[in-house]
């Protein structure tokens, strides 16, 4: 019976998701595939239909976290009527897939090596010409199989991971909303393996820290920056496609991956959350990220001469659909503002970002208490930010008791703060274990200020009364700030995204040394 089911869903997907862009024919079929220890799993297979004898190039597509083998059904009709054997099937442990979920772990890895062999067998796939394409779970496998795999040549990663502690585990602080949701889609999908069931306990109690503790010896061989060197080896072509407010896996971790790659690369970052970016081209509907993906294999896998290798290798999307190309990421970076941070003081008080330093100031806050200020709710606040819609802040009412604040002056003109704002300040923490939480908004005349970025950062272990000076770079984003409004930094210790290290009856001191001013440096354009 759920063959069946599957089968009718896979038809209609067909019919309704990729009728548009058609090239040519292609056949499909859905089977069952022998993959790394004696398991299998299952998968749906695009053919090109009289479009010549091949071989074609192979795109093999492993499925996201949850997801089934139809996942990549529209766009891979679209791929097959376009000269592309597409096998899209179902990841380790989900579904009808044999096997237990192991997090991106070496038998997940080697399927697609399993699935490439199937292939290269069953249909009519070129052997010199294999790529690998994915979304969040699928965009990480594919990039770790190519690092062992040398046959997979071209890869479009998208909403992915190349760092699975600097994305579960950002400046030592867990997304407790992101893992959670994470636990649960497994829970109701897959079957886990001993490591996820051992996350899976930690969180259901609660201790989301005790999950992240468990899975970070496991983490670098599940990251493919730890072995990026064999990507360049290989001369894998590679293509990271993101959103600025992936709740899951933020931007830097991906910038970080990209400036170690050494072969053909792109990378590519539009608003909006995790996945969400890519949804319309998974069903097959016009969709730039998957426009590029496919640009990407026709380069690096057909050879056509495309215009890709003169496009520049960034390109990030502002909020009003205009895309700027950059040569590299030091590109974007250049030219920034360094704002130097004052004392905050007054009835409300807060402190200038203004040209030059400041130092020789103390400013201190209370610890554990929440504010207004919040990075918002995973997936709706990035996807909202998609739809040009930032989340909103009274600054005014934000509690200067409980977090410190900072404004600049009203800009005369229209600027746009495109790349990663760097935060350099010193802090005081009274307790060992303190959360921070700095966010960067543009403010209305009114005080309501307009969320564009921000980072957890968190003190672990660190000596009361002791002063430690850190560096927190924000998230990249690309914003437009109209005439008539500032930026304003806050600083608190509570995010309800994020599980907090900072206890109630704490404070942490800012202050700003002449050796070493607190600065906020903004690439603002």
């Amino acid at each position: 019976m759920r063959r069946f089911v599957v089968s009718l869903l896979l038809w209609a997907v067909l019919l309704l998701g990729a009728a548009p862009a058609m090239a040519g024919g292609f056949n499909a079929s859905y089977r069952v595939i022998p993959v790394y220890g004696g398991v299998s799993t299952t998968g749906v297979v695009l053919t090109p239909k009289d479009q010549g004898p091949g071989p074609f190039p192979l795109i093999v597509m492993p499925t996201s976290w949850g997801a089934p083998n139809l996942e990549y059904v529209g766009r891979g009709a679209i791929l097959a009527s376009q000269g592309y054997v597409v096998v899209s099937y179902t990841s380790r442990g989900f579904w009808e897939a044999g096997g237990l979920i192991d997090i991106a772990g070496p038998e997940t890895i080697e399927d697609v090596s399993a699935v490439i062999d199937w292939a290269l067998a069953n249909t009519p796939s070129d052997p010199t010409a294999i790529g690998a394409s994915g979304i969040s779970y699928g965009a990480g496998i594919s990039l770790l199989a190519a690092e062992r795999d040398p046959r997979i040549k071209a890869v479009a990663a998208l909403s992915g991971w190349a760092d699975l502690a600097g994305s579960l585990y950002a400046n030592q602080t867990v997304s407790q909303q992101g893992a959670a949701l994470l636990v649960l889609a497994s829970t109701f999908t897959g079957r886990p393996g001993p490591l996820l069931a051992d996350a899976t306990a930690h969180i259901a109690l609660g201790d989301f820290d005790g999950a992240v503790a468990g899975l970070l010896p496991h983490a670098p061989v599940r990251s493919a920056i730890t072995d990026v060197a064999s990507l360049n080896a290989n001369k894998t072509a590679v293509l990271l496609a993101n959103a600025y407010g992936d709740s899951l896996f933020p931007p830097l971790q991906y910038i970080n991956f990209f400036n170690h790659l050494s072969g053909p690369k792109q990378l590519l970052f539009a608003h909006g959350d995790h996945g969400t970016v890519e949804i319309p081209g998974v069903l097959g509907l016009p969709n730039e990220a998957y426009d590029a993906a496919s640009r990407w294999f026709d380069r690096h896998l057909k050879g056509l001469d495309n215009g890709v290798d003169s496009e520049s290798p960034v390109r990030l999307k502002t909020q009003d659909g205009q895309w700027n190309g950059y040569a590299d990421w030091a590109a974007v970076q250049a030219g920034a503002t360094t704002f130097g941070l004052g004392k905050p003081s007054g009835l409300l008080p807060t402190g200038s970002l203004s040209a030059g330093t400041s130092s020789g100031w103390q400013h201190r806050i209370n610890t554990g208490v929440p504010t207004l200020a919040t990075s918002g709710i995973v997936f709706a606040s990035g996807f909202l930010q998609g739809l040009t819609v930032a989340q909103p802040v009274s600054v005014p009412l934000i509690s200067r008791f409980d977090a410190a604040v900072w404004s600049g002056p009203a800009y005369a003109t229209r600027k746009r703060v495109t790349g990663a704002p760097k935060l350099h300040i010193t802090v005081t923490p009274s307790k060992a274990n303190t959360s921070l939480f700095a966010y960067l908004y543009s403010v209305d005349v009114f005080g309501t200020g307009e969320l564009l970025t921000h980072k957890p950062y968190s003190l672990r272990n660190a000596v009361p009364g002791v002063a430690q000076t850190l560096d927190i770079e924000l998230e990249a984003t690309s914003w437009e700030i109209p005439a008539g409004r500032k930026l304003v930094l806050v600083v608190d210790t509570i995010d309800p995204r994020y599980t907090s290290a900072s206890q109630l009856g704490g404070n942490v001191e800012f202050s700003s040394p002449a050796s070493s001013p607190s600065t906020l440096t903004v690439p603002l354009r």
